[in-house]
């Protein structure tokens, strides 16, 4: 009786671990499809469907050792010291916060200052403090440490891996100041060598331990270098990078830095240079992530050097593939889950929609016939040379517009003013949130960078003096 007992829990427990969709999960989903303005509830809008948006700390580690023009960082960032007791107490309480108002599972970013800063341990105890809390992490960095800060980080005292994966942003262009070797950059050329370098720390790490990594290439874009972004996606699409980024800069932060106006740069500029570094129309309106407005993706993969869109807009057959997905697997947790689990998930979906392994299939040839076909496939799968790549724009707004988009927001007012209209619209449907559980809200970045930096850097400087007194 006993041993059937445990059998019956056990099959309940494994019942429940494959069950698709998490309960939270659904509510979640539900809730910010709800919130979201009308005009991005679309049939290709992913927020809401297939995610709840990604998720960053602040006010951990305010300060970074390089001065960028621009920098979103309020004037007081720089004037606080990095502490790992503050950083730990930080991450842990906002990690909660967003466990329990936005599910089980979510991406997020460990961001404030420079992540390097932190000791080696308290980056390491960071980063379990977010995955406990259900989070996939990645730390935000400018990419200056040396590789053996990446093994104490990653390694443990026995020398055994802490982690199975990590996953790093690394922001590089000419408008950084102060970078090892490339102080004053006069060129976006002159930081591929830095570019390279980062990456073959990851490799050499992996070729060594079995390390699993993701990286990502973080670019600021200002009318100074926005001719050179065509060059440096060229440059790097070789190097092993699985994202590239591009931030076009807005008037936000530290306004001693703003040198130029930023205004003759937008995602189309930006997206224009990326054609034409591709060679090729990169479609972005098969896939949304918010407004697109704020954030503009190319999902996609390489081949061989090509890049190739996961849904290609004007194929019905590529959309119907995308709606089918949205519809019955949009909740799963595709990343993050053991690969005998996400298995058995997906059988139990296309246990209840046969349909739909008829529609990947038809999705497969399409994806197939563009890449050259399967052999050209394998061979380039067992050369090495396939893998992922997302391109993004992400545009940050003027603090000018959003400080008062957003105060009217917390009176509950909706703005006529056309500018502000759209800055309220924007701020609602944003992907990017921080945790404030002191008060119960999650912010948007564009809120947190424009409004309430500013005080909380302010009272950091008190907290955490660069000169403990």
């Amino acid at each position: 009786m006993a041993e059937r007992t445990r059998l019956r829990a056990r099959w309940r427990g494994f019942v429940e671990r494959t069950r698709p969709v998490h309960p939270e999960t659904e509510r979640v989903l539900a809730e910010r499809w709800a919130a979201l303005p009308g005009r991005v509830r679309t049939p290709a809008q992913s927020l809401g469907r297939h995610a709840v948006g990604c998720e960053g700390t602040h006010g951990v580690f305010p300060k970074c050792n390089l001065t960028c023009t621009p920098c979103y960082h309020s004037a007081d960032a720089n004037k606080v010291r990095v502490d790992g007791g503050h950083t730990l107490r930080e991450v842990t309480a906002q990690m909660a916060y967003l466990r329990e108002r936005r599910g089980p599972y979510a991406h997020a970013q460990l961001i404030g200052g420079e992540v390097s800063l932190l000791s080696p341990d308290d980056h390491a105890a960071a980063l379990r403090g977010m995955r406990d809390a259900g989070r996939s992490p990645m730390s935000m960095t400018h990419g200056d440490f040396d590789p053996g800060y990446l093994r104490a980080l990653v390694t443990g005292p026995d020398g055994g891996l802490r982690f199975d994966r990590v996953s790093f942003a690394a922001h590089f262009d000419s408008l950084m100041r102060g970078r090892r070797g490339a102080v004053r950059p006069r060129s976006e050329a002159e930081l591929d060598p830095f570019r390279q370098r980062f990456v073959d720390m990851f490799r050499d790490l992996a070729a060594e331990t079995g390390l699993r990594y993701y990286l990502a290439h973080n670019m600021t874009v200002t009318p100074a270098n926005l001719g050179q972004v065509a060059r440096t996606v060229r440059a790097v699409l070789p190097m092993g990078y699985s994202m590239m980024s591009f931030q076009p800069a807005a008037h936000v932060g530290d306004q001693r830095r703003w040198k130029e106006s930023y205004t003759a740069v937008d995602a189309d500029a930006v997206w224009a240079q990326l054609e034409q570094a591709l060679g090729r129309r990169v479609p972005h309106e098969g896939v949304e992530f918010g407004d697109p407005r704020c954030n503009r993706l190319g999902f996609g993969f390489l081949v061989d050097g090509g890049w190739h869109p996961f849904v290609e807009p004007s194929d019905p057959v590529e959309l119907a593939a995308r709606d089918a997905f949205f519809a019955h697997f949009g909740g799963v947790a595709f990343s993050g889950t053991p690969p005998v689990l996400l298995v058995v998930k997906v059988l139990r979906v296309l246990r209840h929609h046969p349909g739909d392994l008829r529609v990947a299939v038809r999705w497969a040839r399409r994806a197939l016939r563009r890449v050259g076909g399967p052999r050209r496939l394998v061979r380039a799968a067992r050369a090495g040379r396939v893998g992922l790549m997302t391109f993004e724009v992400h545009s940050f707004m003027d603090a000018a517009q959003v400080g008062p988009a957003w105060a009217m927001m917390q009176r509950g007012e909706v703005a006529t003013d056309p500018v502000l209209a759209a800055t309220q619209e924007r701020l609602a449907a944003c992907t990017y949130s921080m945790a404030h559980p002191e008060t119960g809200q999650l912010v948007p970045a564009c809120a947190q960078h424009s409004v309430l930096d500013v005080q909380e850097n302010a009272q950091l400087r008190t907290l955490l003096p660069l000169t403990p007194v």
